[in-house]
């Protein structure tokens, strides 16, 4: 299969994939981004912009506000991948876990802490370098699905993810880096429409992060756990069967 063929496969498979789970993939998403939402409009709502760049000191201070507004915008969608690999792939009892059981069985320190750790060395380096940022965006895109499917610590799914996007970076980019540049613009797009009917007020914010977040991070999930399976099978044979529905 040819890399355009390959792309325009996995991307009709994350469309299938999205349509069939639509219901349990956006409850997941309100449980997850509601709460999360409000911190990240809480970043959004501290005055950025507001920094005197007269002085090296000040320049650093509005440099570390960027990278933290980078860094909550980012928080919560390796987690939210996480949870994701979960409903897609556990074999719990040959059917595919509810929302509860999905909640019961999150790995929760080692996907918070690979949430933040990609999330800060993501944002360090697209404020700073900005290539190095896309490339650790990408080699470490797949960590959170790794965490879930084949149970490994921090470490172990952060090098993982390394050995399954090499061979592979240019196809995993390719999926990636658009679904995250466009869930980028629907947050721009419905923080514009919040702002227009509420104001510029902290419930605008927390209203736009959790609709753009419903709207693009079920499909950038759903992207890393099939990239994820796709991989693991290429690379070693091993087959990680996905649930063809969710659990009623």
């Amino acid at each position: 299969m040819n890399r355009r063929a390959e792309l325009a496969s996995i991307y009709v498979r994350i469309g299938r994939t999205y349509l069939r789970w639509a219901p349990s993939l956006l409850l997941l998403a309100l449980i997850v981004f509601i709460p999360l939402g409000l911190v990240h409009a809480i970043a959004v709502q501290a005055e950025i912009g507001s920094f005197d760049v007269d002085s090296l000191v000040e320049i650093f201070a509005a440099a570390a506000a960027v990278i933290a507004l980078a860094v909550t915008g980012l928080l919560g969608e390796v987690f939210y991948t996480g949870a994701v690999a979960i409903s897609l792939t556990h074999p719990h009892d040959g059917k595919p876990p509810t929302l509860l059981e999905t909640a019961r069985m999150v790995n929760y320190g080692p996907l918070i802490a690979i949430d933040l750790i990609y999330g800060v060395a993501v944002a360090v380096g697209l404020v700073f370098f900005f290539v190095p940022g896309l490339l650790v965006f990408v080699w470490l895109a797949l960590a959170a699905p790794v965490v879930e499917i084949e149970h490994h610590g921090v470490r172990a799914a952060l090098l993982r993810s390394l050995q399954l996007v090499r061979g592979k970076f240019l196809l995993v980019a390719a999926v990636m880096i658009p679904i995250e540049l466009v869930g980028d613009g629907l947050t721009n797009l419905a923080t514009e429409v919040a702002h227009d009917l509420l104001g510029e007020t902290l419930l605008s914010k927390w209203l736009a992060d959790v609709l753009s977040n419903l709207a693009f991070t079920p499909f950038f999930a759903v992207a890393a756990v099939l990239l994820t399976v796709d991989r693991i099978h290429e690379k070693e044979g091993a087959v990680v069967e996905l649930h063809s529905k969710p659990a009623p």
